[in-house]
Formats: C-alpha cells, structure tokens, sequence
C-alpha cells in the first residue's frame, strides 16, 4: 500500500461535492455581476440577438433586468420582466438541492431523464409564452 492511495476522511464526499458548489459559484457571481451592473443602462450588456434581428421578445428577454431585480431584492419587478424565468428558479434550486443531497451522501448523481411527457410540456409552455407576451393582449409579459 501507498501513502498515494491513502485519503483523508470527507476527501470523496469533497470531491463530489465540487460540481455542484462551482455551479452555485457561477451563478453567484452571475447574479453579482448583474446586481451591480444594471442591464437597465444603455451599453453595459448586448441586445437580444432575437429582438434585434426580429423585434420580437424571445423567451429569455428580461432575464437580465430580471437578475438585476432579484439581485436588489425586488421580485414583483422581477415578475414583470420575465416571470418565466422567476417560476423555473424554484424548480432549478430544487434540482439544485438534490443534487448537492446526492453528492454529499455519496451517490452518483441522477442520470435519468424525465418522462417525455414533462419535456413536452415544458416545451410547449415556453413556445405559448413566446407567442403570447409578442401578442397584443399578452403584453404585460412583455419586458
């Protein structure tokens, strides 16, 4: 036996742990910068490639502001801006979540995908509010 072999307890469960924690690292410092930066301001940050070629708002117009209101704790803001994106924040903390659960117990993380049905739906969720909030009545979803 080699001392190369020999692990210090909670080095595995560290090592699982890291993908996880470098997401959340990522996505704080996602939310800083555009806390700090305001995408409300005229030049910090490019133009949706999609409303500029097109005019139309695509299903992650907003996101932006909507980070910088999140980030400024004001989520009736972020509401009005994208509240797409505010409704898949809880389920991606939850996927989050268990991930980290996963890892911190030991077992590999989830490789299965969800049912095709949920895929769809979801989807057709995200195409109906790209139409709608580009309507007439469905202007409040606009950014």
């Amino acid at each position: 036996m080699s001392f190369a072999t020999i692990e210090r307890p909670g080095t595995r469960r560290m090592r699982a742990l890291l993908p996880p924690l470098g997401v959340a690292a990522v996505t704080v410092a996602a939310f800083t910068v555009t806390g700090l930066v305001d995408p409300n301001e005229p030049g910090h940050y490019p133009t949706c490639p999609f409303l500029w070629l097109t005019g139309l708002y695509c299903p992650g117009c907003g996101t932006l502001r909507t980070m910088h209101a999140l980030a400024h704790l004001d989520p009736v803001a972020a509401l009005g801006l994208n509240p797409l994106f505010v409704a898949m924040m809880p389920i991606l903390l939850f996927w989050w979540a268990r991930w980290v659960v996963r890892a911190w117990r030991g077992r590999p993380p989830s490789t299965s995908v969800p049912h095709p049905a949920w895929l769809w739906a979801f989807i057709a969720v995200v195409m109906v509010y790209w139409v709608v909030r580009n309507l007439p009545f469905g202007a409040f979803l606009a950014p």
